[in-house]
């Protein structure tokens, strides 16, 4: 059967991009891959992709007549679905998921809000804004503390092997200059970047949907397209009240 994946260039997008390359560097069989870019000015909310995904945000896959949303559940699924150790079946795991969850419940949420209101939200002043950029820019600096604390110990974030606790949390600290969260107090999250950065498998995942030459630094055309689109996202105004 093959594995259909609905994303976009973006840090959940780019997880499940991730995953798949570094399955392929593992060695796992994996079945036919179709990569389908889902835009996100609109197209998340068509009737077919609602069927796969009633949340209405990518990432989103169809294996062996199984739908499966959201980008956690998504990685765990095709960690446990093809083994390797990017995600240990054995009593390991439990080394692995609680950090996998870490990523969904607390660094994603708290860089993608600093992300919204240090570039996207245009329809509050710039003293509504203080509140929460003050906020989210702290508990951004607390995470990547929790963050330094684990790589002191290892080279990962759960031992000297990388995960897909790794992957999720890396494909959101590493736009860190584009939501001005500051990690060079940490030099251990910067050489842990770079480390991920240099994987073959991460190398590919992260080109999804990107230029070749914009892989690491977006050009001043794309950026401008992408503070359009996320403030259209990020709007009080475009939020929808329904599903």
């Amino acid at each position: 059967m093959s594995l259909d994946v609905y994303t976009a260039a973006t840090p959940n997008g780019w997880k499940i991009t991730v995953m798949i390359e570094e399955l392929v560097e593992a060695g796992v069989e994996l079945p036919a891959v179709n990569l389908q870019s889902v835009s996100l000015g609109g197209e998340q909310f068509s009737p077919e992709f609602v069927a796969i995904c009633p949340n209405q945000k990518i990432p989103a896959i169809v294996h062996d007549g199984r739908a499966i949303m959201e980008s956690c559940a998504i990685l765990q699924y095709l960690g446990e679905t093809f083994p390797s150790p990017l995600l240990p079946l054995d009593g390991r795991r439990w080394d692995v998921i609680p950090w996998l969850y870490w990523q969904a419940a607390n660094i994603g949420p708290i860089f993608g809000n600093k992300l919204s209101y240090t570039r996207y939200i245009n329809d509050a002043s710039e003293e509504q804004k203080a509140h929460p950029l003050t906020r989210f820019a702290k508990e951004s600096q607390r995470l990547l503390g929790v963050l330094d604390g684990q790589l002191a110990q290892h080279a990962y974030i759960c031992g000297e092997e990388f995960t897909v606790a790794d992957i999720a949390t890396w494909c959101w600290v590493r736009s860190w200059k584009w939501a001005k969260i500051d990690i060079t107090r940490k030099p251990r999250v910067m050489d842990w970047v770079r480390r991920v950065r240099a994987r073959p498998g991460v190398e590919r995942g992260v080109a999804f949907g990107v230029p070749t030459d914009e892989v690491d630094k977006f050009s001043a055309e794309r950026r401008a397209r992408y503070r359009q689109g996320g403030a259209s996202i990020a709007s009080n105004w475009a939020l929808k009240d329904d599903a």
